[in-house]
């Protein structure tokens, strides 16, 4: 199957409301052989008020933000052609899963577009920091590492590379981290194999929730306070083996005695599931976990000080009993509900609620219709949507776009909402003019101790673009 390595730079840390605007991916085979690369930038979409911090680690200037040959939408739309011509494929990055995969289902499901390209239609994922943490954990001595100041290894792209011999100059341009990703990679494929096989094992849930059915035990990589850990577990019954709730598997850390928690009452057992260490240990399915052997965190403690006749014994005991692994399945349900009386949905915007409520699939073809038509049709289209989140998203994007089609009473609506938005004095989820000129003045003291006029310059620039944008919504 071949591979995607890809990246992006955003205007912004949040995957909410933040804007990619720039991504670079290459396609490569199983031989890391290199088939074909994607390298776009596009302009700011309207009225989005960026972050100073993140524009300074991507030096998106200005005249980057204003002038690239793309927009926002013909950039996502090139994305989603590009990454379906090269499907199905396993798709990576470098801490890919809990950023750069979200920022792209988020833009898409804000696009009209399908969010989960990355892991339907036959299409994987897999996560290059956790192939490199589990290559640590199996070898710390595997790549060269700088030392934090609490004496652990420094995983960063950009040091790991530097530190190999990789020439990291131009980081945090996308289509170069993408490949730094796949020169740190390689090392791995080519040195510790059995990992990058191993990886590319469990790029999917059902191949996740398959693999853990047939092991009886295997040993399960995760990190901790700067820690890369192996755990030795045994997947739950079979019938319980999945939350009742976030269908993640769940699995029995070894070095706990099951026979403490066997004859529990429900409420006992609840309380012991929620302590820390856990014996309970959820693997994400669907966040491509790296699952390897038994034989690597057998050798580790504390598991090297127990016998394995012991712990294929805990294992079998944990596997063959029914009615334990049925009422973990229970309390795991109860302590999930728990969390959702308690958690408020009240003032979740549109944005945020992809996960709140899927987008029904009766609206796919809907969606598929609309980016066929014109820019006029497009808005007479709208009518047709039955949610109302995709009706909002697709009046926006032809404000971004084409706003000579719009009535003048739809404009001025969105022109007052991106208003509301951006020039609000209140802690906000969003990035407004004043977060802005607070995070630039920061930035600014410190470049003035440290004489930097380059960046200096760089700030007044991007301080002039948000007051122009400022000036242009006060009189919306």
């Amino acid at each position: 199957m071949n591979i995607v390595i890809w990246d992006i730079e955003t205007d912004s840390s949040n995957t909410f409301f933040g804007t990619i605007i720039e991504i670079g991916a290459i396609l490569i085979n199983e031989n890391f052989q290199e088939l074909d690369k994607l390298n776009i930038r596009c302009r700011l979409p309207e009225g989005v008020v960026p972050q100073a911090g993140a524009l300074l680690v991507n030096q998106s200037n200005v005249s980057m933000l204003t002038k690239a040959n793309y927009s926002h939408y013909q950039m996502l739309q090139e994305v989603e052609a590009t990454f379906k011509k090269w499907s199905p494929a396993v798709f990576l990055g470098y801490s890919n899963i809990n950023f750069d995969d979200e920022m792209l289902r988020k833009e898409f499901f804000k696009g009209l577009r399908q969010p989960y390209l990355t892991n339907t239609n036959g299409n994987k994922r897999q996560d290059g920091l956790n192939i490199v943490r589990a290559a640590f954990a199996i070898n710390d001595k595997i790549m060269k590492t700088e030392t934090n100041e609490k004496g652990n290894a420094v995983m960063k792209l950009e040091s790991l590379a530097r530190m190999n011999g990789i020439e990291s100059g131009g980081a945090h341009n996308a289509l170069f981290d993408a490949n730094l990703t796949k020169l740190v990679l390689e090392k791995i494929y080519k040195e510790q194999n059995i990992t990058w096989r191993s990886a590319m094992m469990t790029g999917s849930r059902e191949e996740v929730e398959n693999f853990s059915k047939n092991e009886l035990m295997f040993s399960l990589n995760e990190y901790f306070y700067g820690k890369s850990k192996l755990y030795l577990v045994t997947p739950l019954y079979h019938e319980h083996m999945l939350h009742p709730i976030y269908k993640w598997v769940q699995a029995f850390d070894l070095k706990f005695d099951p026979k403490i928690y066997f004859d529990l009452p429900l409420d006992e057992l609840k309380t012991e599931i929620k302590k820390t260490p856990k014996f309970i240990r959820t693997i994400r399915s669907n966040k491509a976990p790296v699952l390897l052997n038994s034989d690597y965190a057998s050798k580790a403690e504390p598991y090297s000080v127990m016998t394995k006749e012991q712990l294929l014994e805990r294992a079998k005991l944990i596997k063959s009993n029914k009615d334990f692994c049925a009422r973990v399945s229970l309390a795991l349900a109860e302590i999930a509900q728990e969390k959702r009386d308690t958690g408020d949905q009240s003032d979740i915007t549109p944005e945020e609620s992809i996960y709140v409520k899927f987008v029904d699939n009766k609206e796919t073809p809907k969606m598929e219709k609309w980016h066929q038509a014109s820019w006029e049709d497009k808005f007479k289209l709208l009518d047709k949507f039955e949610d109302e989140r995709l009706v909002d998203f697709g009046k926006k994007i032809i404000y971004q776009e084409a706003p000579q089609v719009l009535p003048e009473s739809v404009t001025k609506e969105i022109r007052r909402g991106i208003a509301k938005r951006i020039l609000s004095t209140n802690k906000e989820k969003w990035t407004t003019c004043s977060d802005f000129y607070t995070e630039c003045d920061h930035f600014r003291n410190e470049f003035e101790k440290e004489g930097n006029n380059e960046k200096l310059k760089f700030l007044n620039e991007i301080n002039q673009f948000v007051e122009n944008i400022q000036k242009k919504y006060e009189a919306a």
